[in-house]
């Protein structure tokens, strides 16, 4: 692996992923949400050919509308929930075309992702849009369960001989609660930015921050950056 370079989503993702045809019937959705405890199924065509998403917000609309009778201005406003309402089956109250992310995807890509479509997991699809397995939001923070000793030791390692090879005085590397302090002399201050930058890429490593010790008082520069 190269310096800095991000984990994908191929890492952290759950390979053996529970799917639904389109014919599935409504009941034995809830079923199997319930069975595995996901919030959300894909939906498969063909040889397993990603088509759409099943969540348990697209099924909801069914038990909101159970009992009720929507006026004119909630039909038209709803109209898709309502139609939902109606489903029987995966194809009916699925939402399509599936939100999905390729397996290389850097972890950063996902989560931006999930963000931007208010999604809780996503499909992992080959080029070919066939389902590969399924990343949740607990996958992408799994990353930063690893001890603090491990991120230092591989800072130490592979980061500060790179950057800063036999300096005057040896740059120091401590980590509380996965942010990460490098202390040292850094005579070529242009390195901090890229220091950062290498940092931050370490699984696990919440913030970075490099600090300078001169002659006078220690100087602290880019401050820590999430």
């Amino acid at each position: 692996m190269l310096y800095g370079s991000p984990r994908v989503v191929s890492d952290v993702m759950t390979h053996t992923a529970v799917a639904v045809g389109r014919d599935a019937p409504f009941k034995d959705i809830v079923t199997l949400m319930q069975q595995w405890k996901v919030s959300a199924l894909p939906v498969l065509a063909g040889e397993g050919r990603v088509v759409g998403v099943v969540s348990e917000a697209d099924l909801l609309p069914k038990e909101e509308f159970r009992d009720s009778d929507p006026d004119r201005f909630t039909q038209m406003r709803r109209l898709a929930d309502l139609a939902k309402a109606g489903g029987l089956t995966a194809a009916d109250v699925m939402s399509a075309p599936a939100v999905t992310v390729h397996p290389d995807a850097t972890l950063a890509e996902a989560a931006r992702i999930m963000a931007q479509r208010k999604v809780k997991r996503l499909p992992v699809v080959n080029s070919e849009g066939l389902l590969e397995g399924v990343v949740s939001r607990g996958d992408l923070l799994r990353v930063f369960l690893r001890p603090d000793e491990e991120i230092a030791e591989e800072v130490d390692r592979d980061i500060v001989p790179f950057l800063f090879p036999a300096p005057s005085q040896p740059v120091r590397v401590a980590v509380s609660d996965g942010v990460v302090t490098l202390t040292g002399p850094f005579r070529d201050t242009s390195l901090v930015p890229v220091a950062n930058r290498l940092v931050r890429a370490v699984e696990g490593v919440v913030a970075a921050e490099c600090r300078v010790e001169r002659d006078g008082p220690r100087e602290t520069v880019a401050a820590t950056q999430p």
